[in-house]
């Protein structure tokens, strides 16, 4: 699927390059927010990664190089998991 196709908001729209990968960071919590599902949802489902698979996702799904923040508040924000000795990662599938 094309990324583009994807809905996204006017305002999540011009973080995104032409690609559909994230350029920049938000200030707003509600646009991180936002931005966060955006990337779960470009996510495989049903998948479980290591944390270097993760960040090598996460590379590619962003222009501006901290997959490590992406990482974390994908965690923070309940829309990953991960295993308690932090080596696997998963989706969270909504309830």
């Amino acid at each position: 699927m094309n990324p583009l196709t994807l809905p996204v908001s006017e305002k999540l729209a011009r973080y995104l390059d032409a690609e559909g990968r994230l350029k920049g960071w938000p200030s707003r919590r509600t646009a991180q927010l936002e931005a966060l599902r955006y990337l779960t949802s470009r996510l495989p489902d049903g998948t479980e990664w290591s944390e270097r698979e993760l960040n090598e996702l996460l590379k590619a799904l962003h222009t501006f190089g901290d997959w490590a923040l992406l990482r974390r508040d994908l965690y923070d924000a309940r829309l990953i998991d991960r295993s308690p000795d932090g080596r696997r990662y998963w989706k969270v599938l909504p309830a």
